[in-house]
């Protein structure tokens, strides 16, 4: 019998192929993603009292292959819907799967190549770029659609919206992968998606875990994927780059308890060094491709810090030159505050709050610009100040292991 975290984490790991090999036999994406997800709650119930079947994603894709018959078959237009139905269920959809699709030894091409076909299907060229990463997080990522809203600092009810307008627009379309032209067309939708889905993984945005591995290795398998795909791509290579060197810190960024240990008090010998030195290959790689963009240059600041033998060691200067270009490339604040946190260590913690300041208007709401404040305002010498903005930061994250942490900061600074 497993836990329930561990079914979880096999349900999200499996979810989007799933999805993916709905799609591709059926093509009715929306009610598909509804099948998928009744499929998912089914196992939720049964798998931890009954056991984790031998082959979980072919259970799962007769389970969701069923649902999806029965709803198209009782649709309001049933007649049309069952002749589609009729012209798409393979003869044998009400027994057994596909043999690539069922059988334990069958191996993961097949759910590679659907996952990789969905996520090039969620960036389709029909779809606005805003549209394009918010269907792929929830078809591809699993994120929740508050969670997607919280990402893009909106209201859930406008991102519902946005997802269900997307799979509107992409009905009919078939599943199948993009040629060379589209597919470089749709290249930097599909690359921000893996972004955001590492991020989500590294950092989740809410709950009691502090890091959802099975998302960041996910983002991580996918983005190896594409590389196989385009292998002279620099982008790609330097959004690989960037996700293994900032994921090769994740068994130090915890404590016994779960706690959050921030980049400057980890224990380094804990880092993965193998996953370093390949990052490290890789950005080298992607800056002779061509001209670095913003991967490439992210994935240098990582380097730099995973570099570093000791905190007090990093090459800040250097940092913060890299940084300069990154704010040139990208309009994205986020850039902005870690070019603060930047030029604090090179000048001072007050020239890194100014450049904080600067950033209100646009990172409203964001707990991470206050624990940055946070942060400089204590190493500037104002106790009283860098209190409050920790505990204005643990109010606003939704994270559990990330608010502890804040509000531990603060009682610090208390008297």
């Amino acid at each position: 019998m497993r836990r329930t975290s561990e079914v979880e984490d096999l349900l999200r790991l499996h979810a989007p192929q799933v999805l993916g090999a709905l799609v591709r036999r059926y093509g009715h994406f929306d009610p598909a993603e509804d099948a998928v997800q009744e499929a998912l709650l089914a196992a939720a119930r049964q798998w931890p009292e009954q056991g984790v079947p031998d082959n979980p994603r072919g259970w799962l894709i007769r389970v969701a292959s069923r649902r999806l018959v029965d709803r198209l078959r009782s649709d309001e237009a049933r007649r049309v819907r069952e002749e589609t139905a009729a012209a798409l269920t393979p003869r044998d959809a009400f027994t057994t799967p596909p043999p690539d699709e069922i059988a334990p030894g069958a191996g993961r091409a097949p759910a590679d190549d659907d996952t990789l076909t969905l996520l090039f299907l969620c960036c389709h060229p029909e779809l606005a770029p805003a549209a394009q990463i918010a269907l792929t997080l929830r078809a591809v990522g699993g994120l929740t659609t508050a969670e997607i809203a919280r990402a893009h600092l909106v209201p859930e009810a406008t991102m519902a919206q946005r997802i269900s307008r997307a799979k509107r627009r992409i009905r009919g379309a078939a599943f199948v992968q993009p040629g060379p032209a589209d597919r470089d067309g749709r290249l930097a939708a599909v690359l921000q998606v893996l972004y955001l889905i590492f991020n989500e993984g590294y950092t989740a945005t809410s709950g009691r875990a502090l890091h959802r591995a099975e998302l960041a290795r996910e983002a991580i398998r996918l983005t190896r994927s594409v590389r196989r795909l385009l292998p002279r791509d620099g982008a790609v290579a330097g959004l690989l780059a960037l996700m293994l060197l900032t994921d090769a810190r994740s068994a130090a960024r915890t404590g016994p308890d779960g706690e959050l240990v921030p980049l400057d008090e980890q224990d380094r010998s804990r880092w993965d060094r193998a996953a370093v030195a390949e990052g490290t290959a890789l950005v080298e790689e992607a800056l002779r491709e061509g001209p670095a963009g913003p991967y490439q240059v992210q994935a240098a600041i990582a380097a730099l810090h995973d570099e570093a033998p000791r905190a007090e060691d990093t090459d800040w200067p250097q940092i913060l030159a890299l940084y300069d270009v990154l704010v040139r490339l990208t309009p994205e604040p986020m850039a902005g505050l870690g070019r603060a946190v930047a030029v604090a260590m090179v000048h001072g913690p007050r020239a890194g709050l100014a450049e904080a300041d600067a950033l209100r208007d646009r990172l409203a709401g964001n707990h991470r610009l206050d624990a940055v404040r946070a942060h400089l305002l204590e190493r500037a010498g104002d106790p009283a100040g860098a209190r409050a903005a920790y505990l204005a930061a643990a109010a606003a994250t939704l994270s559990l292991p990330e608010s502890r942490y804040l509000h531990g900061r603060a009682d610090r600074l208390c008297g």
